[in-house]
């Protein structure tokens, strides 16, 4: 019996070992439009530790410079090794260029009276494309934030997204209308940046949203979720049926977390 458990923990490992696809999704969430918080994400990098604030030296290991630059600079992997140590050079600056032209605000009001219907505006900049992730939470961290709604939001229509300055609602029209996609995250699709150039994508998410019924404040933040890799060609190689695919891998930390500063509204 025993050989056999041991088998069985093998096979297991052997099965997680070969099946990297599972571990991200770097052009979005296709399959899958629900909400979602940015734990999820393990396979991104944080732009800073603050938002792993509490979490010691882990911490450390999940910023960009660490889990993802340091790799490209080194030519640790196998995808980064191709690649000339001046190539690599280029990409860790054309990278960390995006990075610092990658931007999320939240526009909302300071107060608010108790079941009141208002908007809230999430803007962004930069990403990589052709996806990026735009959501509304209850606390910039990136293991303990929850969807806005737990802090006693109601979302009361579906999401209004812009990208490039035309609608771009594809990705949230595939949930079926009668499901309802009153949704706290989105998709947003149309996002394209080049680093090389420094151009860089943006985008708009309008969310409708009721107020608590009780009194007091309320936490309301939001967060931006982008790739990086995609964004130079030194980023990607392409697949036999012509898919970008990211140099780093599925695993690799090219993707991003980060979030706008919370706001604390007054429901009176």
């Amino acid at each position: 019996m025993m050989k056999y458990l041991r088998f069985g923990w093998a096979l297991a490992a052997t099965l997680v070992a070969l099946a990297p696809v599972a571990t991200a999704y770097p052009g979005g969430t296709p399959n899958y439009q629900t909400n979602v918080a940015p734990y999820c994400a393990s396979c991104h990098s944080s732009r800073s530790a603050e938002a792993l604030a509490g979490a010691g030296e882990r911490a450390g290991k999940e910023v960009a410079e660490r889990k993802q630059i340091a790799l490209i600079v080194n030519g640790k992997g196998k995808g980064y090794a191709a690649l000339s140590e001046a190539d690599r050079k280029i990409l860790a600056d054309q990278i960390r260029a995006l990075d610092a032209a990658s931007t999320v605000t939240l526009q909302a009001p300071d107060s608010v009276k108790r079941g009141q219907t208002f908007q809230v505006v999430v803007d962004v900049t930069g990403g990589s494309g052709p996806v990026v992730g735009v959501g509304l939470v209850d606390r910039a961290h990136r293991w303990y934030a929850r969807p806005a709604t737990a802090a006693g939001w109601t979302v009361v229509m579906p999401p209004q997204i812009v990208a490039a300055g035309e609608p771009a609602m594809q990705w949230l029209e595939k949930r079926p209308e009668a499901a309802d996609r009153n949704l706290t995250f989105v998709n947003v699709p149309g996002v394209s940046s080049d680093s090389a150039a420094e151009t860089w994508g943006s985008a708009q998410v309008t969310f409708t949203l009721r107020a608590p019924d009780q009194t007091g404040s309320v936490p309301l933040g939001a967060v931006f979720l982008y790739g990086t890799e995609k964004s130079t060609v030194l980023g990607y190689t392409t697949n036999a049926v012509g898919w970008k695919e990211v140099r780093g891998g599925t695993g690799g930390g090219s993707g991003r977390i980060l979030f706008a500063p919370v706001k604390q509204i007054q429901v009176q």
